[in-house]
């Protein structure tokens, strides 16, 4: 097997950079693969062009007869850009996206053939559902689901096929995926957004959630990535020794970047901008061979679905380039795992953001509002929000490596903090002219001098105020951003929507004036939720204690975090919001749950191969090795032999040790595997695979480390760290 390392080394030292043509300038560039406005005003009547603009903005149904000219249009754009094929481009609950491509070629009864597509064809389809995960929802020979247009997120062309982004839901009615349940929490946090801003201009008809995500990852080359059957069946190494040189100098972190990958990030981002994908910045992150790319700021529907289509994306340039491209949240040990920061805010149709700080008392005050009932929401809701991270994957991230921990806190900054607890300070009820003038000129007014430099950066931080958005920061790499996008839009619109009451109700039957009543609200909230606050570092001992104190959540693994979706308040929550029914929260709880068995179960699996099919096997080879060693000693110096063969001996001894421990730990794992297959409640199969499968995983990554620091380098037969992160 040792040759199959070190040609893997030999083809990747060989690799060359790929010229990329740069012709033009990027915004010539730009959406030319996407039925955008521009293109809207070239191919729709006047009637369809505001019939769709009108279902894009306020959800409102399209027409049959609009639609039928709506197809007609994308099809004739679509075909002059050499498409063959259509598809409903979906998210299904596997996390990633599905499509199913039809021809536009059709034959009519004379047996004629012609480019076909229709209004039917557009708006809705019936894919054959029956394997995709539905937590329950239908059985498996219950086939039927369907596909139906999501205006608000245009069109586009990938290769030769015209891809229409769209929901899946069952033949019941169920949310099948996770971008319809995204529409109903961006819905409901617009509705509530939208009455709350009007307390500050009433000209706000709408508010947008708005996301720019950071998206982390590493790129290996591809045949060292070929070489690790971990790498490729887990996305991530299940052994392997540090090696000398990690991160630890920090000379990776935005250093030149490495001319292969140059010219990889190129291609991507001439692909994205043809793809409307707005990417705006590349750099190296901490970790060797990681790397981050991120857009401009989106409404949060269309930057989730830019997201999912960019990992894709990265994949096929990224093979193109000779690369594999690890979307993982912690594919090596001992360094920085990846993120995928989601920068959340919300933004009126008027022009303004809502968590930006303004010039005057008045604007200060609509942030204000807007900031405390964020924290209020991630308060009461902090375990709800945890559970949309929990991952298997993600499991091993949280916690290490300047990573977030699980623990759920927000970090807004010393001089922020400041501004609250001097708004704390509010008398109840009404406020004294003195009151009022303190609060509005030397408090709230003087905000924006306050965040002249933003608020300070803090890495460990789950959940930060940045200067004008929070970011959320446990969000795993290869998560779909939807599953903490549509918790987050839910908690803050419930909490907007109970703000909203309080302060109507101050007015009427307290008789207060509409700033005394927000003051007094809010003040309450700072008081109710100041627990959740916390400036400190995220790693302390003394962070978990006083967390505990604090009564915070602390849920480590996915089956922990996942328990919290079904309580009688979550399911609450979502059914009052209108964003999904107990039986889709107890679905998608199924789902997660059933992921993070066969991810755990897997990586079982492929433990006990890389133990008995090279570790073990490559271990007895060079112990062999130093038997003949020492009998060729005794044949020459007989009894004497023992003190030229004395570290031989012992590493024979320590090498048997190791290879028994890895034995011993991989057929107790393969047993326990087996007890937590036999049982049929999903949690209780999913707490087995967590607490009595995954211990072992660390144990015999330990002894295979060991051996490896042990044996001949030129016969140990996984490609090492060393190789595996130092990109040619």
């Amino acid at each position: 097997m040792k040759s199959s390392r070190f040609a893997a080394i030999a083809n990747s030292q060989q690799r060359n950079s790929i010229a990329i043509e740069e012709k033009g300038r990027r915004s010539e560039l730009f959406g030319v693969n996407v039925f955008n406005e521009h293109k809207m005003l070239q191919y729709l009547t006047k009637d369809a062009l505001e019939s769709l603009k009108d279902a894009m903005v306020s959800g409102s149904k399209i027409d049959r007869k609009i639609a039928d000219q709506v197809a007609e249009a994308i099809k004739g754009w679509a075909i002059s850009m050499g498409a063959t094929h259509y598809t409903h481009w979906f998210q299904p609950l596997t996390g990633s996206t599905a499509e199913k491509h039809d021809a536009f070629f059709d034959l009519m009864p004379d047996g004629t053939a012609l480019e076909k597509f229709g209004g039917g064809q557009l708006v809705q389809q019936e894919p054959d559902a029956s394997s995709f995960p539905s937590g329950g929802i239908r059985n498996t020979f219950e086939a039927r689901g369907y596909t139906a247009w999501d205006p608000s997120s245009p069109a586009f062309i990938y290769g030769t096929t015209l891809c229409i982004p769209t929901i899946f839901v069952s033949y019941t009615g169920e949310a099948l995926d996770n971008k319809a349940p995204l529409l109903r929490a961006l819905s409901a946090v617009d509705e509530a957004a939208t009455a709350v801003a009007k307390y500050f201009d009433k000209n706000v008809t709408k508010v947008n959630a708005t996301l720019g995500w950071e998206q982390e990852y590493f790129l290996i080359d591809k045949a060292l990535a070929h070489s690790r059957p971990d790498i490729i069946m887990t996305g991530r190494t299940l052994v392997g020794e540090t090696p000398a040189k990690g991160q630890q100098l920090d000379d990776h972190y935005f250093g030149v970047i490495p001319g292969r990958v140059l010219s990889f990030m190129s291609d991507l981002e001439k692909e994205c901008t043809k793809l409307g994908i707005p990417v705006k910045t590349r750099h190296n992150e901490v970790a060797p061979n990681q790397f981050e790319l991120a857009p401009v700021f989106e409404e949060a529907n269309l930057a989730i679905d830019h997201n999912l289509l960019l990992m894709d994306v990265m994949d096929k340039i990224a093979d193109k380039h000779q690369f594999t491209v690890l979307f993982h949240e912690k594919p090596f040990a001992g360094i920085n795992g990846s993120g995928k920061h989601n920068n959340w805010s919300l933004a009126t149709d008027t022009g303004v953001n809502l968590l930006s700080p303004g010039s005057t008392p008045m604007k200060n005050l609509q942030f204000l509002t807007f900031f405390i009932n964020t924290i209020k929401a991630v308060d009461t809701y902090e375990e709800l929000l945890r559970s949309s991270i929990a991952s298997a994957s993600n499991d091993y991230r949280l916690g290490a490596n300047e990573a977030p921990p699980a623990i759920f806190s927000i970090f807004v900054g010393k001089q922020l903090s400041s501004v609250l607890d001097e708004l704390e300070g509010v008398s109840k009820g009404k406020l004294s002219p003195e009151e009022k003038t303190e609060l509005k000129l030397n408090v709230v007014g003087k905000i924006p001098e306050i965040l002249m430099d933003n608020t300070d950066r803090n890495r460990t931080s789950p959940f930060a105020f940045t200067g004008n958005k929070f970011e959320m920061r446990g969000v795993g790499s290869k998560t779909n951003c939807a599953k903490p996008m549509t918790i987050l839009n839910t908690i803050v619109a419930k909490q907007l929507k109970d703000f909203k009451k309080e302060v109507d109700s101050l007015i009427d039957k307290k008789s207060l004036k509409k700033d005394e009543a927000v003051f007094n609200i809010l003040r309450e909230y700072i008081k109710t939720s100041k627990r959740i606050r916390f400036d400190g570092d995220g790693y302390s001992q003394d962070w978990e204690n006083e967390a505990k104190r604090r009564k915070l959540s602390n849920n480590r693994n996915t089956p922990e975090a996942l328990e919290i979706l079904t309580s009688r308040e979550s399911l609450s929550l979502f059914e009052s919001m209108k964003v999904m029914s107990e039986v889709e929260v107890r679905a998608r709880q199924e789902v997660d749950l059933e992921n993070y068995i066969m991810h755990t179960q897997i990586e079982g699996r492929v433990y006990n191969e890389l133990v008995y099919g090279f570790i073990i096997p490559a271990a007895i080879a060079y112990q062999n090795t130093l038997i003949k060693n020492v009998s060729g000693l005794k044949e020459i110096y007989g009894a004497a032999h023992k003190k030229f063969s004395e570290g031989q001996l012992t590493m024979i001894e320590e090498i048997a040790e190791h290879v028994v421990s890895l034995k011993n730990m991989v057929d107790a794992m393969a047993d326990a595997r087996k007890k937590a297959n036999a049982l049929k409640d999903t949690k209780k199969k999913a707490q087995a695979y967590c607490n009595n499968v995954k211990p072992y995983f660390s144990d015999i990554r330990l002894h295979s480390d060991k051996l490896e620091k042990l044996m001949d380098n030129q016969l140990w037969p996984l490609t090492k760290y060393r190789e595996l992160l130092n990109l040619k």
